[in-house]
């Protein structure tokens, strides 16, 4: 089966090799990624080290910082933003290669550590073939993907065959991943829900009340907005997800007659500047300031289906009510991890839950790291 996949994965590799090329040209936030990881350009050299930990992009890569202090660590991920995460407390860092060039380009180590959901064949055969013990940590299979994992049960079954140690966010986390061939599992809880926001810069306090549509999709911020009425003492902030959508929401708060100003128009004095009952927050890096000093958060990505929800950790650092939708089935675990939020089934009781909103959530204590750096150690 490793002749046969590794054949098809450089088929693949020299099949897209232009169209890759191409996009890196005229991507800019895949201008680096793609070029190291299916040419190496700039990627020929691992610096050696007994623990290589892999994590995908930048959540993932915050979340392994407090582990890859602890030992003699190299980093691979594969996104740009999680290049640059990890560059801040890693020097030994590169971009992961496209699985065809694995077997020549990966550097021998004692411990491979895994982040979440990084199953590349290709990649634990070779780290196990030149002596490395794997582990597997914040493992999770979300509902949406289970289905997905059991139709291909045979491909995972030969992935987890060399994986020594798994770290599982939940319970139904171990099982599902007991039942694709995973051994040695332990339950250890999500490893996001230890990372707490620090604000960038102190945001001042409003009088009114501060109401955050947060990390909003495509659909939602209309679904909201026309359950919703702002009264005299609140303001809104609407804050999407993807910035690409900033332009897309200025024609909506046009179209529902919205009176509104723009984070970039603002300025320096966002008491002065925000006049208008709403403020559309078309800039990244500045919602965790206005976590800081909001009284209600509405978590997107929940309210539409396909999404998942997103990480409800950041808002309850700073104790606020949260409110979200019912579809979290990719943040589950970390749901799990905060008390006191309200899930919104029926939209027609969204209007008066937001104006009367007074439990704020709080974060469960969670355990810390000391298990599995022990863990970790012992292997080495």
């Amino acid at each position: 089966m490793i002749f046969f996949y590794y054949f098809l994965v450089w088929m693949v590799h020299l099949f897209g090799a232009i169209p890759l090329f191409l996009l890196s040209l005229f991507k800019s936030r895949y201008k680096n990624s793609l070029k190291a990881r299916f040419f190496l350009h700039k990627n020929f050299h691992q610096e050696p080290a007994d623990v290589h930990f892999h994590a995908c992009s930048l959540g993932e890569v915050k979340s392994i910082e407090g582990l890859v202090l602890n030992f003699d660590s190299r980093v691979s991920v594969i996104t740009q933003t999680g290049f640059d995460a990890a560059k801040k407390f890693c020097k030994k860092l590169n971009f992961l290669a496209f699985e065809s060039l694995l077997p020549f380009w990966l550097k021998p180590c004692k411990v491979l550590i895994l982040f979440e959901a990084e199953y590349w064949l290709m990649l634990v055969f070779t780290a196990k073939l030149k002596g490395a013990k794997i582990f597997l940590i914040n493992a999770r299979i979300s509902d949406k993907s289970y289905k997905s994992y059991l139709r291909f049960a045979f491909f995972y079954r030969k992935i987890f065959s060399y994986i020594d140690q798994v770290f599982a966010q939940s319970a139904q986390d171990a099982q599902r991943l007991e039942n694709l061939g995973a051994k040695n599992i332990e339950i250890f809880g999500n490893l996001k829900s230890r990372l707490r926001p620090e604000p960038s810069k102190i945001l001042p306090k409003f009088k009114e009340k501060l109401i955050i549509f947060a990390s909003t999709h495509r659909g939602e911020e209309e679904l909201l907005l026309r359950h919703f009425t702002l009264k005299d003492n609140e303001k809104l902030i609407l804050a999407p997800r993807h910035p690409e959508r900033f332009l897309e929401l200025e024609n909506l708060l046009f179209k529902l007659t919205l009176p509104f100003d723009k984070f970039s128009d603002v300025g320096q004095d966002l008491q002065a500047g925000f006049k208008c009952p709403v403020l559309l927050l078309d800039a990244l890096g500045e919602l965790v300031n206005f976590y800081a000093i909001s009284d209600v958060v509405v978590l997107g990505g929940s309210f539409v289906r396909g999404v998942g929800g997103h990480n409800p950790i950041e808002a309850a650092a700073f104790d606020n009510c949260i409110i979200s939708g019912v579809h979290i089935h990719n943040q589950k675990s970390l749901f799990d991890e905060v008390e006191g939020v309200y899930f919104c089934e029926d939209l027609r009781e969204f209007d008066a839950r937001v104006h009367s909103a007074c439990v704020k959530a709080k974060i469960r204590t969670i355990q810390g790291l000391e298990g599995m750096v022990e863990r970790i150690r012992s292997a080495l």
